[in-house]
């Protein structure tokens, strides 16, 4: 395939984790449309498997698969090991799960692994990607964060302050690598149409201005030299602009009401 502007900046590989659905899927059906050969993780290898038959056959890319728990720390190894024989230069780091509910009802088995998947894996996956892209003067990094992340959540605290980190890390590495050609991007979508919801226990239907995973994922690879951070849609973007801009006692005694309202009577059900 012939190169394009986007694989001559951040191809010809790219890595995406989170891969087998939602945005991460999307992530790679965009990039496999620009030319990259793609390096896909996730859990469900059955998944996986289906997606790059579909992709190679589609835009006729390479693709490798890693079937590996980022819940698990020796997950980073296995990635770096699959990416041996690849040129990445991009890293779409997307693989993510929230909690949602009293703090104090949070399975600690489930925090755990909520900090190793949100916070844990991107802060190595990074460490260990960089000294490549570095050295190839160009390339990029996605982080996928959330529009939580930007203060804390009622009933989601254990995923917003999960996201503030990554806020914080994308914030951090756009400064240490913008100068020497990397791009870094925090992405921070809001509402957006996947499985996550149901595995919550939220309903979607409760939800306004929903986005799509493919539309999610587009704007982030249009917006990718707009770093640290960029908040997909909007509507979101005029949401947060609101709430920050309210004393903060206030925004989280608005946000705690409206959650209770949708969220605790559903709990209480189940």
């Amino acid at each position: 395939m012939k190169e394009n502007a986007f694989t001559a900046r951040y191809g010809p590989a790219a890595l995406v984790t989170g891969a087998s659905s939602g945005i991460g899927q999307a992530f790679a059906h965009s990039l496999a449309e620009r030319g990259c050969d793609l390096l896909l993780v996730a859990r469900r290898g059955d998944r996986l498997q289906a997606l790059a038959a579909q992709l190679a056959s589609a835009h006729g890319v390479g693709v490798a698969l890693c079937c590996v728990d980022l819940a698990h720390p020796d997950a980073i190894e296995a990635i770096t090991k699959a990416a041996e024989a690849m040129d990445i230069g991009l890293v779409v780091s997307n693989a993510g799960f929230g909690l949602k509910g009293p703090h104090q009802d949070n399975d600690p088995a489930q925090m755990t692994a909520l900090l190793q998947v949100n916070c844990a894996a991107p802060l190595h996956l990074t460490q260990r990607f960089i000294p490549a892209l570095l050295q190839r003067g160009r390339g990029g990094i996605i982080l996928t964060s959330s529009v939580e992340g930007f203060m804390g959540i009622p009933f989601s605290a254990a995923y917003a302050a999960s996201k503030a980190f990554i806020n914080s890390l994308g914030e951090s590495l756009w400064g240490e690598l913008q100068p020497q050609g990397i791009d870094v991007l925090a992405l921070c979508p809001g509402s957006t149409d996947t499985e996550a919801h149901a595995l919550q226990g939220i309903d979607p239907a409760t939800l306004e201005g929903m986005m799509a995973p493919r539309e999610v994922a587009e704007l982030a690879l249009k917006h990718l030299d707009d770093g640290p951070v960029y908040i997909a849609g909007e509507q979101n973007q005029a949401m947060f602009d609101a709430l920050l801009g309210m004393p903060r006692r206030d925004a989280l005694r608005q946000m705690a009401d409206n959650i209770r309202a949708v969220l605790l009577p559903r709990k209480a059900q189940q």
